[in-house]
């Protein structure tokens, strides 16, 4: 990063937060805009037995449960910190959703998707050993650095990120818990069900999708997420078309019915304002430009 004066460019050279809890107290405060998520705790205790403390709990954009772990520097502990707190949480779920019943309500609570718990990880640095080390994991693992240049100015970069595997789901019902998963048609069943035409184009708008740039494609309940930082796609597969909704304005785009939809103000799964419905290659590339739009607000 540099700094341009009367012609001349003079680099600023960043570090870290003076304090973790620094850190930790400005992504919190922070949150939604920062990483796109919504703030349930901080320094969590999981009690007696464990005798941990976790930095931040969260549920993300797409209702999926976050354990958040900060290092002031970078370290070698910070992922092995997440994964122990993710353990914990897994075994825990009916604890969580209480949690995000008391802070976002109970309807939230009853919308908490397990199908990929995430452990997101900031850090000033990563070593090569972090990187391969969550590449291997079949968990979801997200690995930022942070940056902070003089007084107002911090980055967050996303150096590793990792789809991980794809589980159940618990749903609370009244006081009790029930994993669901197997019985349930969820997103990958409706793809392997879906006819031949329409699989190979979603291959064909998978692969599109993925070359934007620097994605990742993370399967949950309901829809496949494209994502950045943040979401740029959420496609769901129905039997006539996939229904892709999308992070982009709808008053910067001309509507055209049946294939373009305004979702300000309607319930619907996914994050986005701008549902687009394909059907065909030429459909396809029709939507090429809104693809771009909507990865480059996701960064």
């Amino acid at each position: 990063m540099f700094r341009v004066t009367g012609g001349a460019v003079h680099r600023i050279v960043g570090g870290a937060a003076e304090l973790e809890r620094h850190l930790q107290v400005l992504v919190e405060t922070n949150m939604p805009e920062m990483l796109g998520m919504r703030f349930l705790a901080h320094e969590y205790s999981t009690g007696p037995l464990h005798r941990g403390r976790i930095d931040t709990l969260a549920l993300d954009e797409d209702g999926s449960p976050v354990v958040v772990e900060y290092k002031r520097t970078g370290s070698a502990s910070v992922l092995s910190q997440g994964l122990f707190y993710l353990a914990w949480l897994v075994e825990h779920r009916a604890e969580f959703e209480t949690l995000v019943a008391e802070r976002l309500g109970e309807e939230v609570a009853q919308t908490v998707d397990w199908t990929n718990p995430r452990v997101v990880c900031v850090a000033t640095e990563f070593t090569r050993y972090d990187t391969v080390a969550a590449g291997m994991s079949h968990h979801r693992i997200d690995l930022l650095v942070y940056q902070q240049y003089a007084q107002d100015l911090v980055t967050l970069e996303l150096v590793a990120s990792v789809a991980g595997g794809c589980g159940s789901r618990a749903v609370r019902t009244g006081s009790s818990t029930r994993t669901e998963g197997a019985g349930r048609k969820g997103v990958r069943q409706s793809l392997d069900s879906a006819s031949a035409d329409l699989r190979s184009l979603f291959s064909e708008l998978e692969e599109r999708l993925l070359d934007l740039g620097d994605g990742t494609r993370v399967e949950l309940q309901h829809y496949l997420a494209f994502r950045r930082r943040r979401n740029f796609a959420c496609v769901r597969v129905t039997r006539e078309a996939l229904v892709a909704v999308l992070n982009v304005d709808p008053s910067t785009v001309s509507l055209a019915p049946g294939f373009t939809r305004d979702l300000r103000g309607v319930g619907h799964l996914g994050t986005g304002d701008l549902e687009v419905r394909i059907a065909s290659a030429a459909e396809l590339d029709r939507a090429e430009s809104l693809f771009a739009a909507s990865f480059a607000a996701a960064a």
